[in-house]
């Protein structure tokens, strides 16, 4: 068992103030907390370093050289720090802050508004061929392509059958219609593009490029 403290081991009660460093204490205490307090509550909050009778007589004291403000609350009176008009916000300055949070409502707005659209269009693009996969048919189109002027050539120098109307039809049919998607798909690329770009206008060229390239943009 441990043995007990012996009395002069005690804690010691905390020194009381008195006088000008008891003032002080109080008043700085006021200044700091900034809110309003009775004799009672500062004389407790300062762990009785200043003794209720004596915080009652101080803030009288103080109120009545207007070093601060007192006021009746019930049956007992609060003090608080004289408020420097200083510290307070001009009307000017409230005015510049409610400006600058309407325009933030705005432009916050305006980027949702900018999602939305984006997402929109994102999902146009989804519903379509996919850059990879035009990329694939323009590379087989343009195979098929070449092996079409290579059949041409041949006919004009006799050494191949001629190509029918119907075949010639058909070519031209898919050449039309894969021209079409990839204009298509170009025309949406540029629109998704534009949306974007306005969203980027802090980013240098060279993150532009990146942000386009890693969305296939440019393929």
């Amino acid at each position: 068992m441990a043995p007990r403290k012996k009395a002069e081991e005690k804690e010691k009660p905390t020194p009381k103030a008195t006088g000008d460093e008891a003032a002080d204490m109080i008043l700085n205490y006021l200044r700091r907390e900034n809110r309003p307090y009775s004799a009672i509550d500062i004389s407790a909050n300062l762990h009785n370093a200043v003794t209720k009778a004596a915080a009652a007589k101080i803030l009288k004291d103080l109120h009545e050289r207007n070093e601060i403000e007192g006021r009746a609350a019930g049956k007992q009176i609060v003090y608080h720090a004289i408020q420097n008009p200083e510290d307070s916000i001009t009307p000017e300055a409230l005015a510049a802050l409610e400006a600058k949070t309407n325009d933030f409502r705005i432009q916050t707005a305006a980027l949702h508004a900018t999602a939305k659209t984006l997402r929109v269009t994102l999902a146009a693009l989804n519903s379509t061929l996919s850059t990879a996969d035009l990329v694939a048919n323009v590379g087989a189109l343009e195979v098929e392509k070449a092996e079409i002027l290579g059949r041409l050539e041949s006919l004009k120098a006799g050494k191949a059958k001629k190509v029918t109307k119907r075949e010639r039809d058909e070519v031209d049919s898919e050449w039309d219609k894969w021209g079409k998607m990839a204009r298509k798909r170009q025309k949406l690329s540029k629109e998704v593009w534009e949306y974007i770009d306005t969203c980027l206008d802090d980013a240098g060229p060279e993150q532009k490029a990146e942000v386009r390239e890693s969305l296939g943009l440019d393929a």
